[in-house]
């Protein structure tokens, strides 16, 4: 919508100066626009029509005035910041997308200093009580002249107001930046790093006062790496345990900066004085925080997309340990797509845990999980068809058997309809838009019967 308004602002000045301009060309003076135009002509009077010879070009008008400078300036910042925020540039190359973007700042410079030439001009108050426009406008050859009624009009530039709308939304950004400020600047302590061989690393920190809910995220920022750079990660850990921790696929610059800085691609342990520095803002809030607001819950992660499932699977596992009474959820189905095997080694030891734990407790029936290899090679389908049969899954470890493909999302949705009459079911998805797609439509066409599925997202 920016984008369009200040194409039709443009196109409209570009119309409008070349209206003036062919006004200051007129030679014939029984023309109302050239009328206009000759005011302030001769001496320091009001003048209407801002381009002020018919020596100049609205080309010159534009780099000589404020207005026309500022203009140039918003535009092209504009312009480089919706390119620079299409996906293709923010997936493939982030810090282009980051630093381009703060280009708004001479964006919102740029726009309040626009209309402080006051280009755009009209008749002022005073002059239209002893000048009426409509009842004037057709006797400009008589214009001041006694007995017309119409003295000679008064004009002046119209005062900026940008400054009204932009002073109160900039005012609550800066106090919101330097909240995020003085809270980046509290002491981070990274207890733990944890190389996983999936190329993902789990970093585990302490930070005083830090509290958090589950699914939520955090900014993270190495000042080693970059000082201007902060990025999103989502929290892994749960609200029960004394440390909070995110896994970092590695997958970009800055992630691979991170872990070679973390000794990722050493043999050798760390000490732990020699590990980077890094700040922490946050957490914030998801959807997945409602997840335990309902009795009947699905969860659904697609590769990396299960971090935030991690710290929700984590505290169901604590709060049963410590026989919490006061946990709505009583069931919980668990979908995991990934496309190779390697994505399953980090979470695998997770689910082995609570797993074994389920069945001691004799809770088999609170957590079900479904994982699905979506893509294999067939010298990997080859070895799995081998060790199918085993008791434990030759992907995961676990005793439930990895499907191959993906889910069938109607027949799912249909069997959970089936065994829950009337309950209100919590779906909550981090994955790709194609997925959170399906999957609504899925919950509308399902809630039927006095079963409702309530839908939520985070899309990556």
């Amino acid at each position: 919508m920016i984008a369009l308004h200040t194409a039709i602002h443009i196109i409209a000045h570009l119309f409008n100066f070349e209206r003036f301009m062919d006004s200051q060309l007129m030679i014939n003076s029984s023309h109302l626009p050239y009328v206009l135009s000759q005011f302030g002509n001769n001496d320091n009077r009001s003048y209407l029509n801002p381009i002020r010879s018919n020596e100049t070009n609205p080309t010159i008008v534009m780099f000589t005035t404020i207005a026309g400078l500022t203009g140039v300036v918003i535009t092209l910042a504009l312009i480089l910041i919706i390119t620079s925020s299409m996906e293709v540039i923010r997936r493939s190359y982030f810090e282009v997308f980051w630093f381009t973007h703060h280009l708004f700042i001479v964006f919102f410079i740029g726009l309040v200093a626009h209309g402080i030439g006051r280009i755009v001009r009209g008749q002022t108050v005073e002059s239209v009580e002893v000048h009426n426009p409509i009842k004037c406008h057709s006797k400009f050859e008589t214009w001041g002249q006694n007995g017309t009624g119409c003295p000679e009009p008064v004009f002046a530039g119209n005062a900026p107001m940008t400054w009204k709308w932009v002073v109160g939304p900039m005012f609550l950004y800066l106090c919101e930046r330097l909240v995020r400020f003085y809270r980046s600047q509290q002491k981070v302590v990274v207890t733990k790093v944890v190389m996983h061989p999936s190329k993902t690393l789990e970093l585990q920190m302490k930070k005083k006062g830090f509290k958090m809910e589950v699914g939520q995220y955090v900014f993270m920022q190495c000042p080693s790496i970059s000082q201007l750079e902060w990025h999103p990660f989502t929290l892994t850990s749960a609200p029960e345990e004394d440390h909070f921790s995110v896994h970092i696929r590695i997958v970009g610059d800055w992630t691979q900066a991170l872990y070679t800085a973390c000794g990722g691609d050493k043999t050798v342990v760390l000490d732990a004085w020699t590990l980077p520095k890094v700040a922490v803002d946050g957490p914030f809030g998801t959807a997945s925080e409602d997840v335990f607001r309902y009795e009947v819950v699905m969860l659904v992660g697609a590769g990396i997309g299960v971090t935030p499932f991690a710290s929700v699977l984590k505290s169901v596992w604590y709060k049963h340990v410590q026989e919490n009474k006061n946990v709505f959820t009583k069931k919980i189905y668990f979908y995991w797509l990934c496309p190779e095997t390697q994505a399953f080694e980090w979470f695998a030891d997770l689910l082995q845990s609570l797993e074994r734990q389920m069945m001691e407790k004799d809770m088999r029936d609170f957590l079900s999980y479904n994982i699905y290899l979506t893509r294999w090679k067939d010298a990997e389908a080859a070895h799995l068809r081998v060790q199918y049969e085993a008791e434990n899954d030759p992907i995961t470890g676990l005793k439930q058997k990895t499907r191959y493909g993906k889910p069938n999302w109607d027949n799912e949705f249909s069997a959970i309809a089936t065994q829950h009459p009337g309950s209100k079911v919590g779906v909550f998805l981090c994955g790709p838009t194609a997925l959170a797609t399906a999957l609504g439509k899925q919950c509308i066409s399902h809630t039927e019967s006095g079963t409702e599925f309530i839908f939520n997202k985070e899309n990556f």
